[in-house]
């Protein structure tokens, strides 16, 4: 019987220890791999938080200088734009300018009250994306005539069965808008991003200018500090300066990082509109079929060695051109080959 006492007393210890060890031991295992996580989870909700609050401090305040300080605001703009992005017709749009005389083909109009301060050429890549133009023209027109610019479209289209490029795209639209006309700032802008601010001004400046800071598919949060993609803005000076866009990036994505990066290596510094200027809606659509660009992150490590030997300085091009009443329509047939690239 005693020695039957002694067992059951080691059995309960033994036990007793096994419970306290494997307490121990899950305790130890939730502090090093739960608790951080909670700890990280927690902290990315106070610093979003932080950051939500600093933007709405940064609003109030532009709102305050808005309203106490008229040079501040633009003669004949509103403002917060409606944006409607449901489907319309060309016909419909067509039939819409067509009671506004001072539009000349191509959509190029100037003010007749005033010397516009900026002639602006505006570039939009496109392929299979009709159901988006006649929406883009019927909100920027009248955007642009209220910020009293001179303006003209031109639609870069891409034909044949490469990948989209759209940087490459632009580099053409730059290009032929330069023999169209004499511009001095070029707006790059994307076909399905729609101000919804009449205040966010189309002109240019001394720095580049990334206009889209605020998408409503990324919540108005800028997705990263380099992030240029959307619309954005420089001067012939600048955008020669730079050598234009790369033209290796053959499906969607890491063109505008390559841009920003262009951008810093000349010496500028890349601005945007402050508070709720820089708004825009997007048209929800897909990439019908448009690759995603995998070895962009190679080309971006490489940004500096390839910016003077890839971009306006290599392209050679055919382009067919066609001038529509709202803008003028340059088809293109983009390979590789169209830009060599020396090594480096």
């Amino acid at each position: 019987m005693s020695v039957l006492r002694r067992m059951m007393r080691v059995s309960n210890r033994s036990l007793l220890a096994f419970i306290f060890f494997f307490s121990l031991s899950s305790s130890c295992l939730y502090f090093i791999y739960v608790a951080p996580g909670i700890a990280n989870t927690y902290l990315f909700m106070v610093q979003a938080r932080g950051i939500m609050l600093r933007e709405n401090v940064k609003t109030i305040g532009h709102m305050i200088r808005l309203y106490t300080n008229k040079n501040s605001t633009l003669n004949g703009t509103g403002g917060f734009l409606n944006v409607n992005v449901s489907e319309v017709s060309f016909d419909e749009i067509h039939q819409l300018f067509s009671k506004d005389l001072d539009i000349e083909p191509g959509g190029h109009w100037r003010p007749k009250d005033c010397k516009p301060r900026w002639k602006v050429a505006v570039l939009i890549p496109f392929r299979n994306r009709h159901e988006h133009l006649p929406i883009f023209f019927l909100h920027l027109i009248p955007m642009l005539q209220k910020q009293r610019l001179e303006f003209a479209f031109y639609v870069i289209e891409q034909t044949g069965t490469q990948p989209f490029n759209r940087a490459m795209l632009f580099n053409v639209g730059f290009k032929e808008a330069m023999k169209d006309s004499v511009w001095d700032c070029v707006i790059f802008h994307d076909v399905d991003h729609l101000p919804e601010n009449d205040r966010n001004y189309y002109g240019c400046g001394e720095m580049p200018r990334h206009f889209a800071a605020k998408l409503d598919k990324y919540m108005y949060i800028l997705p990263y500090k380099e992030f240029f993609g959307g619309v954005s803005g420089l001067t012939v000076e600048q955008f020669r300066k730079i050598n234009g866009f790369p033209n290796a990036f053959w499906g969607w994505g890491g063109e505008d990082d390559d841009l920003w990066n262009r951008v810093h290596y000349a010496g500028y510094n890349v601005t945007r509109p402050e508070g709720d200027l820089g708004k825009y809606k997007s048209i929800p659509h897909h990439h019908r079929g448009e690759v995603q660009f995998l070895g962009r992150y190679k080309l971006l490590r490489y940004s500096k060695e390839r910016q003077y030997i890839d971009g306006l300085n290599n392209l050679i091009y055919r382009p067919k051109i066609l001038v529509d009443r709202l803008y003028t329509n340059i088809s293109v047939n983009l390979m590789p080959e169209l830009a060599p690239v020396e090594d480096y």
